[in-house]
């Protein structure tokens, strides 16, 4: 009896995926809840177990193809149970002689399942095809429905076509002295050997879809403030030796900065807020993603009921979260969700950004690089530890007022972090 490997629910809003590799080959042997073939969604990879013991059959989708949620990945022989074998066993006697078949027109047939129309289009193809003015009844399916990439490459032929430039007509040729071709040679004889094409993986994708999307459907705007650190690094001066022996973790800037945003978003409950069609849904918890800059692409888990959580809580999920992201080893339920987001280009050396919207979120925290500047100070210049900070904002549900004051409330609590320690 044949069992089916199938692509199982992924999560919420995940309906694509694309296989990494397959663990097992056909003809292996595999047993109940062992790994047979890996998936990369749009937020984590995926292990797909053999839902019985018997051996690998067939592979029906190979390695690198996109799949959607049950699509048949291959199937399983389950093995015979001893009952069906000694059975087994027993008629063989009676089957040592030939047994003459019947024709071939008289032979059982095993019903196919009628094939799709190649008309059938994924959701994310159609997403793809609206935001692009895409007719799909000139996109030439690979196989039986539409995917994104016969979306992807329809644009690339048509980006194509309109780039090559027409013909000059008869009237406006200028007579001169023809080329010869060969003079110059063209563009791809000169890039010859110097470029390479490597698939953008299934997360690389998803990013590039939703930055897009983000720029497409919201109205961000940002406003910059900058934050004096003194306060903050002569406290973590102070008590890092001491924070770090009772609870076995480094006291970072991660843990202010999420404190910080809580205590402003707390006072402008539109910047925790998302759009659901014609009505702003405000969310009285905070989840709190962390942008990391895995090896595979960016990705945002999230620190849930961050409000509730210590300092020490903070940090210790935010750097177990980083290394489950490089490890790519990150759950759904880690990534799925969010409140708001945090995204600290300076460790990265970047000194201003402008950080893109994290969808459905409205409004995104970007941190930068600590420098020492000379500031104003009661009229003297002195040098401070100075970080410039930037929140991007979605301007249909956040003014910009409240944006502003949201930054300065933020500046606020981290000069003052004993205010941030009293009231968090």
């Amino acid at each position: 009896m044949a069992k089916n490997i199938v692509v199982p629910h992924l999560g919420d809003s995940v309906i694509e995926a694309t296989i990494i590799k397959w663990t097992k080959q056909q003809g292996d042997l595999v047993k109940l809840g062992e790994t047979v073939v890996e998936l990369e969604t749009e937020k984590a990879n995926f292990e797909v177990a053999a839902e019985a013991t018997g051996v690998l059959a067939s592979i029906a989708k190979k390695t690198d193809e996109d799949v959607e949620v049950g699509d048949i990945l291959g199937s399983i022989e389950v093995s015979v149970s001893k009952e069906d074998t000694k059975s087994d066993a027993e008629e063989a006697p009676k089957r040592t002689e030939a047994v003459p078949q019947p024709p071939a027109e008289e032979m059982p047939q095993k019903k196919q399942p009628e094939e799709e129309p190649r008309t059938r289009v994924t959701p994310v193809a159609r997403n793809i095809a609206g935001q692009n003015e895409v007719d799909l009844s000139k996109v030439v399916p690979e196989g039986n429905r539409i995917t994104k990439n016969d979306v992807e490459k329809h644009l690339e032929s048509r980006r194509t076509r309109e780039e090559i430039p027409q013909e000059a007509s008869p009237e406006e040729e200028i007579s001169e002295t023809p080329v010869s071709p060969d003079i110059f040679p063209s563009l791809s004889q000169l890039t010859a050997n110097k470029e390479r094409r490597v698939k953008m993986s299934r997360r690389r994708r998803t990013i590039a879809r939703r930055l897009v999307e983000a720029q497409q459907t919201a109205a961000i705007l940002s406003t910059f403030n900058e934050i004096d650190m003194s306060n903050v690094m002569e406290l973590r001066s102070r008590k890092k030796d001491a924070f770090q022996e009772k609870y076995g973790v480094k006291l970072g800037f991660s843990s202010f900065f999420i404190k910080a945003s809580i205590g402003a978003l707390k006072q402008f409950p539109e910047i925790n807020a998302e759009i659901q069609e014609d009505e702003i849904v405000y969310k009285d918890y905070y989840d709190i993603g962390v942008a990391v800059g895995a090896e595979g692409g960016l990705v945002v888990p999230v620190i849930r009921e961050a409000d509730r959580k210590t300092f020490a809580q903070i940090e210790k999920e935010v750097r177990e979260l980083a290394e489950k992201a490089n490890a790519n080893t990150l759950s759904l339920d880690e990534i799925f969700g969010g409140t708001f987001t945090i995204t600290n280009g300076g460790v990265y050396g970047s000194l201003m950004s402008t950080p893109i919207l994290n969808p459905p979120q409205v409004a995104i925290l970007g941190l930068h690089k600590i420098e020492e500047r000379p500031v104003a100070v009661n009229g003297d210049i002195v040098i401070k530890p100075m970080m410039y900070t930037a929140l991007s904002y979605d301007h249909r549900i956040v003014d910009g007022k409240e944006a502003v004051q949201f930054l300065v409330r933020v500046k606020e609590l981290i000069e003052d972090p004993e205010t941030l320690l009293i009231e968090g």
